[in-house]
């Protein structure tokens, strides 16, 4: 099945480790799989080491296209992957981010840590404000993103979050079936602020 014309390039937030349970490197590497199975193009933090590096790895043997993006001062900590279709070094974490979501048409995070999740944080807050129009998910790989998911619950219950700002975030375990949810997304008209 191939994916929505609109949809040519994923970004990928994820972790410069592994983590604690080997299904997380797994799935890392059946979505770098699926992607290029779909012909969809792998945008990442640019990293050889950790889910980054399976990820980019698993998308790079079945074919996929594979760009990196990665900061000067991260070159070297997080050794940049030297075999990737693109590499863009940037100047700063800033930057990095930016160029990551120039590139993209959308955005899944599969499970990593602070870093990942003030990557999701921000996009899924430009989304919020309009700033982009593109899908945003969750790979819920065994449960790892259960917390945040309730905690984002929460903060609709408390009135700090809008539930239709709320549902701009895709949320399964199985990264086909989000997927095919961004090619079938139109972004909401939704306004930020709560009245």
């Amino acid at each position: 099945m191939g994916g929505h014309p609109l949809v040519r390039r994923i970004c990928v937030f994820c972790g410069s480790s592994t983590g604690r349970d080997p299904v997380y490197a797994e799935q890392a590497a059946a979505l770098g799989k699926l992607l290029a199975d779909r012909g969809i193009g792998l945008v990442y933090g640019g990293a050889s080491v950790g889910i980054m590096g399976v990820v980019a790895d698993a998308a790079l043997a079945a074919g996929g296209e594979v760009i990196g993006v990665i900061p000067q001062h991260l070159k070297r900590v997080e050794i940049a992957h030297a075999g990737l279709t693109e590499l863009h070094v940037t100047a700063d974490m800033h930057e990095r981010k930016a160029k990551m979501a120039e590139l993209s048409d959308g955005f899944l995070a599969l499970p990593g840590g602070a870093g990942t999740l003030e990557e999701l944080a921000e996009i899924w807050t430009w989304a919020q404000l309009g700033l982009h129009a593109k899908p945003l998910g969750l790979v819920d790989v065994a449960g790892y993103y259960r917390p945040l998911r309730e905690f984002a619950d929460h903060m609709v219950t408390e009135g700090f979050l809008r539930q239709e700002h709320r549902d701009l975030l895709f949320v399964d375990a199985d990264p086909a079936a989000l997927l095919d949810a961004f090619a079938r997304y139109e972004a909401p008209d939704v306004a930020k602020w709560i009245k």
